[in-house]
């Protein structure tokens, strides 16, 4: 996998974030070739210029080993809307109306690229039926978030008499 590779996974991935740039992805691959955690070779190619392919090392499995089982953080909600909400009261019945809008309609549009990723089948562990399987189960926890996100709004439009 290349350091482009990297960087394009994680952009289409709706749950690896990072907000790292090109830069930070090369001196963490850096780091991980230093550390001996992964290799890499150039491959020349005649009309683009030449690649650098990284591949984990036996070590650098055993460390992503470590951090898997390490026991996980709680999930985190961080939703900048539920600050908003909190402070709504303040909002006419039909502001807060055009507030829980906006906030359904960017539901729906994240809701229709996840449906349309899931066809794409973008996943690290090709070849491996579990790891791909993995892949999408993570894919439909999302899924399934943002449908409870909509199902949320109808009942907290339900209890504002909203509807």
């Amino acid at each position: 996998m290349t350091g482009y590779d990297l960087k394009k996974l994680i952009q289409e991935s709706s749950f690896l974030y990072w907000s790292g740039n090109n830069n930070q992805i090369y001196k963490a691959l850096v780091e991980l070739l230093n550390a001996g955690f992964v290799t890499n070779e150039v491959r020349h190619q005649d009309s683009s210029p030449s690649k650098k392919i990284y591949t984990i090392t036996s070590s650098g499995l055993a460390e992503l080993r470590k951090w898997v089982v390490a026991p996980p953080e709680p999930p985190e909600f961080k939703k900048t809307f539920l600050i908003q909400l909190a402070w709504a009261d303040q909002l006419s019945p039909d502001e807060l109306n055009v507030l829980l809008a906006g906030y359904e309609q960017e539901v729906r549009t994240q809701l229709l690229l996840l449906k349309g990723q899931a066809g794409i089948g973008n996943y690290v562990n090709e070849g491996n039926a579990k790891g791909i399987n993995l892949w999408k189960l993570i894919h439909s926890n999302l899924i399934s978030t943002y449908n409870n996100e909509l199902t949320w709004l109808a009942e907290l439009r339900h209890e504002l008499d909203l509807t």
